[in-house]
């Protein structure tokens, strides 16, 4: 299994679209609505720089960028306990060392894959329902 680490490109654009409206996927973030084809190109016209792709084997993976120092990622489920969250984390935080992920408290997975990367947990935010 050969992993890239790839700047995000318009021929990923649809591809991170796709994932982060994907069922298995949504759930982990916390703005959970739908991402349209009209939305999403606009926000890859102003903030698709900061965003990167890992292939395996040629294939794109999962993605993950840093807006604002706030890291975004997501891996495919076919990729999933593989090592790909962990490679694009530890890859992103050789060029952005000072970004925070801000999690779920009930994202476990997230939460193991953060940790497995040196996160601490540090806040927690609590809202009313």
């Amino acid at each position: 299994m050969v992993k890239e680490f790839v700047k995000n490109e318009k021929k990923y654009w649809e591809f991170i679209r796709e994932l982060r409206n994907h069922p298995n996927v949504k759930t982990g973030f916390i703005e959970q609505d739908h991402i349209d084809r009209f939305d999403h190109v606009l926000y890859m016209q102003r903030l698709g720089s900061h965003f990167y792709v890992c292939l395996v084997d040629g294939e794109p993976a999962g993605y993950i960028g840093v807006l604002s120092g706030d890291i975004r990622v997501a891996t495919h489920p076919n990729f999933q306990g593989k090592g790909v969250g962990k490679f694009m984390v530890n890859k992103l935080m050789d060029s952005h060392p000072n970004s925070f992920a801000k999690v779920k408290v009930d994202n476990e997975a997230s939460l193991r894959l953060f940790e497995s990367c040196g996160f601490n947990r540090k806040y927690f935010i609590l809202e009313r329902s």
